[in-house]
């Protein structure tokens, strides 16, 4: 394994970060191809044996038992100081928003109830897992902030948002003097690349690490196409509405993939892991198996030429928005209606 730092802080992070969606009770969550605790502790432990670092898990994986299992794993398996442990945490409930529940207290009640599921003190990195446009971001930072001053967190980072939110984000924190975001969990892969166009240049000029989520695009990128699904490729409806609007141009790519894996002796995941290793910090890889990390790891030794690189890249077409971040983006746009609607009633009124 390979290490690297991540971003503006100073957490050493192995160059793959284990993805613990995958683990957590069925019956407790909205996933039903979760793995039990039994084997979710016995992938944990091959990765640690890889030398893998990271784990990355949130409160709203199968409600919680995601961050159980990860918990309990990493303190059999592993000392505290050497692994680093990533968690998320949710926008606020209509019902808190209701009961006059702040952002502060919100982030407090989250982290509290994190650090309870993980049996821990402190999480390495604490992440807010979609933006929250119902919650001035003020609020947010200010509560990220207190916590990590509390000690319960040691840096702070973000996913699913736009290149201008994590810069208002990280402006607003300077001005104020609060802990600022070091990294982004942003969705990005070989068959996905719409983070070139602005966060990644973004976070290169600043240093925040890129720790992107779908790696291999929910297994497209490491199997044929047309090769048999898995339990959770035939049953995540989330991840056919990310990728099969845009199956037909993907297929391409992915047929590329597997021509250079066989040509080089390796799996598709090598080939795919090791692109997106030229480009980001540490891929976040769910591993419901031993063999994807196993193979996930591989990949940190596997050196693609700038020809093949390009040749994996040519075929990419500009895709559409899909899962929270299309979200985000609606979101983005009803509040701008609310804007522009209300400004043009203050001209009218003001004629």
């Amino acid at each position: 394994m390979k290490y690297t730092m991540l971003g503006n802080s100073d957490l050493s992070v192995s160059r793959i970060c284990m993805g613990c969606m995958g683990f957590g009770d069925a019956a407790r969550g909205q996933h039903s191809w979760t793995l039990n605790e039994e084997h979710s502790r016995e992938i944990i432990k091959r990765g640690l044996d890889l030398g893998v670092n990271f784990y990355d898990t949130a409160i709203a994986y199968q409600s919680g038992t995601s961050e159980q299992y990860v918990g309990r794993a990493l303190r059999n398996f592993a000392k505290r100081d050497e692994v680093v442990v990533a968690t998320k945490f949710l926008p606020r409930t209509q019902e808190e928003i209701e009961k006059g529940i702040s952002g502060q207290k919100h982030i407090e009640n989250m982290i509290n109830t994190s650090l309870q599921n993980l049996g821990m003190d402190y999480v390495d990195l604490y992440i807010y897992h979609m933006w929250d446009w119902q919650t001035p971001l003020e609020d947010i930072m200010d509560g990220l902030n207190r916590i990590v001053k509390a000690g319960k967190a040691r840096y702070i980072g973000i996913s699913n948002c736009f290149a201008w939110q994590i810069a208002k984000a990280n402006a607003l924190a300077e001005k104020e003097g609060f802990a600022k975001f070091v990294s982004i969990q942003g969705h990005y892969n070989l068959i996905f690349r719409e983070e070139e166009r602005e966060m990644v240049p973004y976070c290169e000029e600043e240093n925040i690490a890129l720790t992107p989520y779908s790696a291999l695009a929910s297994g497209r990128l490491s199997r044929k196409s047309g090769d048999s699904d898995t339990k959770r490729a035939a049953e995540d409806a989330y991840a056919k509405f990310k990728y099969d609007a845009t199956a037909d141009e993907d297929n391409i790519i992915i047929s590329r993939v597997a021509e250079l894996a066989e040509r080089h002796g390796v799996s598709m995941t090598e080939i795919s892991l090791a692109w997106l290793l030229t480009k980001v910090t540490s891929p976040i890889v769910g591993a419901t198996k031993l063999h994807h990390i196993e193979g996930a790891s591989k990949a940190v030794d596997m050196n693609l030429t700038a020809e093949e690189i390009a040749y994996l890249e040519e075929p990419y077409v500009p895709h559409p928005l899909a899962g929270v971040m299309a979200q985000n983006k609606r979101a983005d746009a009803a509040k701008k209606h609310v804007w522009s609607t209300g400004n043009q009633k203050i001209k009218e009124e003001t004629k």
